[in-house]
């Protein structure tokens, strides 16, 4: 890569550091931990010179929400261990990007610094002024893909450009050829002296989560060797009936894999070969095949989203269509406020907030549900919904995010037209009609809570002064006006125009 971050290959072909000698490289990790399918790691292995790993608590990290900085910080613990198993250590720095890494030159007398490639549009200007500066100096720079499958400026319209609607972009990259996974390697080559390196732990990187971290670390599974088992699991018990069971939230249907591939535990070129081949196994025909081909379309959704927010950097906090900055939504408001406690009187809407506060994560139909509910029942701006779920969940990632509550609003990328609204009871009758799920995370009003709904109350700040034992509250507003309110601001935006 040359000075930006898409760049001609030249660059990554042929450096422009100095010679390589014993001189080590540097390998700075981001949303990359894994050993097993690590092109910039590989890379550097290949080298035959000596590597050095370095994690640095930038100004991307810096701004993460609570629950994704600290997942983010067991990740890297356990990574950490990963690469000392084989002789390696993962070096800590404090600081701005720029000022951390031109530092750890200096200290190694590193002539090349490697990376794999982020896309979110912070990513790229700080990456960009990296590799500026590495030039600069002389110091080989080479950045690498490995967060997603494809290239975002690889997949492209007949006509040229992106893609801006998901189905002819699963078409076109439906049947590429895609490169076998790396292997790991079996031993670290370490440097003649190691950099000092800053203490995970005086980092503090769960602080903000205050006494919720004890309660969703629960429900996480940490690391490469977890995410690779969660694949396996998947495929082997739940693929064959992902299709037709995903959309119910008390069934264990999903592969939970969402955690561990915004952090990299995980490849997504991993994921997208161990589909195919379990779709060859099954023939490539019936419900099974069926089951993981499904699977296979929603890993290139999270694809989709992130050529998007690559190609159109304001996707997180523009809307797509420039029109519907002129839509009324309200700024913060009461209703918002109890949107977020769980308190709106919707069941499954605060059943699925509690979730996510309990877990970390809240299962895909439940997302819709409650980003509908908050920006069309409650006509409240998309972004507050989106700046919520980037503080509470473990498995945040930047561009499906984004995407996700644009495409909800009706404001977004190859969205859902604005006046489907979907009806919160209506939603639970058809993918909750036991109530198992609502059971599972309310505890109002029930003689023996779930364990699960009793977990909320010591995760949620004290502040807000919430127990098990108080009244479930009424509904905030009714269905039916709060459809019909949404679909008359409609009217008057287009009114507008």
């Amino acid at each position: 890569m040359t000075t930006s971050e898409r760049a001609p290959k030249t660059q990554d072909e042929n450096g422009s550091g100095k010679a390589a000698g014993a001189a080590p490289v540097l390998v700075w990790f981001r949303r990359d931990f894994r050993l097993f399918d690590h092109p910039a790691l590989h890379a550097a292995m290949a080298t035959g010179r000596p590597v050095i790993g370095v994690f640095l608590y930038d100004e991307t990290v810096e701004d993460l929400g609570a629950a994704a900085r600290w997942r983010m910080g067991l990740g890297l613990a356990e990574f950490a261990r990963s690469v000392a198993s084989i002789g390696g250590r993962v070096i800590l720095r404090r600081g701005a990007a720029r000022d951390e890494i031109a530092r750890l030159v200096d200290e190694t007398g590193a002539s090349a610094v490697y990376w794999t490639r982020l896309y979110d549009p912070a990513s790229v200007a700080r990456d960009t002024a990296i590799k500026s500066m590495l030039i600069e100096r002389e110091i080989e720079a080479k950045s690498f893909n490995g967060h997603v499958i494809f290239e975002p400026w690889d997949v492209e319209t007949g006509q040229g450009g992106p893609y801006r609607v998901y189905s002819p972009f699963w078409k076109s990259v439906r049947g590429r050829d895609v490169a076998p996974c790396l292997a790991a390697p079996a031993t670290w080559p370490a440097p003649d002296q190691w950099p000092s390196s800053d203490d995970l732990d005086d980092w503090r990187m769960g602080q903000a989560m205050r006494r919720g971290a004890s309660v969703v670390a629960n429900f996480t599974r940490v690391g490469e060797p977890a995410a690779r088992a969660r694949l396996g699991d998947f495929l082997a018990s739940q693929a064959e009936s992902y299709k037709t069971d995903r959309d119910f939230p008390d069934k264990i249907a999903t592969s939970g894999l969402s955690e561990n591939l915004t952090y990299g535990e995980i490849s997504a070129r991993e994921i997208w070969h161990a589909g195919w081949a379990a779709m060859e196994r099954a023939g490539f025909a019936g419900e099974g095949s069926e089951g993981v081909e499904h699977f296979v379309k929603e890993l290139v959704w999270r694809e989709f989203a992130w050529h998007l927010l690559y190609h159109y950097p304001e996707l997180a906090t523009k809307c797509w269509k420039p029109d519907w900055e002129n839509f009324a939504w309200l700024q913060e408001n009461k209703a918002a406020e109890a949107w977020r406690r769980g308190r709106t009187g919707e069941p499954f809407v605060d059943a699925a907030m509690r979730e996510m506060f309990v877990t970390g994560t809240m299962h895909n139909r439940a997302r819709m549900i409650c980003a509908s509910y908050l920006t069309k029942h409650l006509l409240t701006d998309w972004r507050i919904g989106r700046a919520w779920f980037d503080d509470c969940l473990t498995d945040w990632d930047a561009a499906s995010n984004a995407m996700g509550w644009q495409w909800v609003a009706g404001c977004g990328p190859d969205a859902s037209p604005y006046f489907r609204v979907f009806n919160p009871s209506g939603q639970a009758e058809k993918f909750d009609k036991s109530g198992a799920y609502r059971d599972r995370f309310i505890a109002e009003g029930r003689s023996r809570p779930h364990e699960d709904a009793l977990a909320y109350f010591e995760a949620i700040p004290v502040s807000w002064g919430m127990s098990p034992k108080d009244r479930y509250p009424a509904p905030i507003i009714a269905l039916d006006h709060g459809r019909q309110r949404a679909l008359e601001a409609l009217k008057g935006m287009k009114k507008a125009e």
